[in-house]
């Protein structure tokens, strides 16, 4: 497995950890949840032969520090924002997010169109989008929005709530494989980590005002958006994707990869990465 350079960097009111590899435009990866930066291991080095790749552990989340407050998706934008353009000084960027990492990269789009030369959002909706596909038959979102209870019922039970997420949202049990399941276990069963990623959940009535506002204040995003969902499983499938994309950008491109669920990233890493390869040159 290849080892990237890992480092932290000390933002305003939180401290991120990050991976970096290659050279030459950059491209921002955002994970999901329950995931870190690590599930993007194999895109990185393809990506890395023409890109710098910057893949970082959103606030709350892997190894980065875990305030108390800031869960809203505009927030979490705010700080990878920091982190590209002030702390790293770079330009701008190809923006790449899966899961709530999704949200997050509308969010950084929406409020910095200078700033996103491109947008690639993985098996998610947005939420604000106009309609409640985002949340709507998904059992989780409502009960981790509930205050303090998921924490109660999954205190020491970390491995058993979080590998029901791993070995049924995939096209196949073993769509996340055991080495990175442990990875993410451990990660999320650390002080604090479970309730920082039920936060995510919670600041959803946030985030559907943030981004309804800024859609009625900017109207939709002009710069393209690819589009891309799973196709098996609890994969979200190409409509919901492609729809809600439809509804906050004019520029939409995108489809299912073919067998793989929500974790297309770890299914198909080849196929997601010649897809964002192909996306960012055209």
């Amino acid at each position: 497995m290849t080892v990237f350079p890992s480092t932290y960097a000390r933002l305003r009111d939180v401290t991120l950890h990050y991976v970096s590899a290659g050279t030459g435009d950059p491209v921002v990866l955002l994970h999901g949840w329950p995931q870190t930066w690590y599930m993007w291991r194999k895109v990185i080095p393809i990506l890395a032969e023409r890109y710098r790749v910057i893949a970082p552990d959103m606030r709350g989340l892997g190894q980065s520090s875990r305030p108390a407050e800031g869960y809203d998706k505009k927030t979490i934008a705010a700080d990878i924002v920091e982190l590209v353009h002030d702390h790293l000084g770079l330009g701008p960027v190809y923006l790449v997010g899966h899961d709530w990492g999704g949200p997050v990269a509308f969010s950084y789009a929406v409020h910095n169109p200078d700033r996103v030369t491109k947008l690639a959002l993985l098996d998610v909706p947005i939420p604000g989008d106009g309609t409640d596909v985002f949340w709507a038959g998904r059992w989780h979102h409502p009960f981790h929005w509930i205050t303090d209870v998921p924490e109660a019922l999954t205190v020491g039970r970390e491995r058993i709530y979080l590998e029901y997420f791993y070995r049924t949202f995939g096209a196949s049990p073993d769509a996340i494989d055991a080495e990175a399941m442990e990875i993410y276990i451990d990660a999320y069963s650390q002080p604090g980590a479970m309730r920082a990623g039920f936060n995510y959940y919670r600041a959803t009535p946030t985030d559907v005002q943030d981004n309804e506002a800024a859609l009625k204040a900017g109207g939709k995003l002009k710069m393209p958006v690819l589009a891309l969902a799973g196709s098996e499983g609890r994969g979200r499938g190409a409509r919901m994707v492609l729809d809600s994309a439809r509804r906050i950008s004019e520029k939409v491109s995108g489809g299912e990869v073919s067998d793989t669920g929500h974790w297309l990233v770890e299914e198909k890493p080849d196929v997601v990465a010649e897809e964002l390869m192909e996306f960012f040159q055209d």
